[in-house]
């Protein structure tokens, strides 16, 4: 119970504030990826560094994905997160060396999660997620952690 009382208030805050609760949200997805990478590049293990970068990954796939499904989003914002998922499993499939992709080196995984980080900021200015749907993410994102 306590949780849904979290994310009303959540909801209503960032309904409250309107456009800069969007502008803030812009971040959600850029400061997560960067939070794995500051994890993944604390740690000298290559198993663990990709470990970390793995689950971080999949995991943002996951609550993206999940927030896909919402029948409140715009057929633009599915689109979005749609190619937001995409980029995501990519990314994945690169640092494990499947569907085509080559293995990223253990000695490029630091590397690796710059990149991963760099280009979904840049994606980012092409990508407009609502409010909305950047809730969704936001609140899976604390459910599932």
């Amino acid at each position: 119970m306590q949780v849904r009382n979290v994310v009303f208030m959540v909801v209503l805050a960032i309904t409250a504030f309107g456009r800069a609760g969007a502008a803030h949200s812009q971040d959600v997805i850029h400061n997560h990826l960067n939070e794995i990478a500051v994890k993944a590049k604390a740690t000298d293990d290559a198993a663990q560094k990709r470990a970390i970068l793995s689950e971080g990954i999949d995991r943002l796939a996951g609550a993206v994905h999940t927030a896909k499904g919402s029948p409140v989003l715009s057929p633009e914002d599915a689109a979005d997160l749609e190619r937001i998922e995409a980029t995501l499993r990519d990314k994945s499939d690169e640092l494990a060396g499947r569907n085509g992709f080559d293995r990223v080196p253990d000695d490029q995984l630091n590397a690796f999660s710059n990149y991963v980080v760099q280009d979904m900021q840049q994606a980012r200015s092409t990508v407009t997620i609502g409010v909305v749907t950047l809730l969704l993410i936001i609140i899976i994102i604390i459910l599932i952690a």
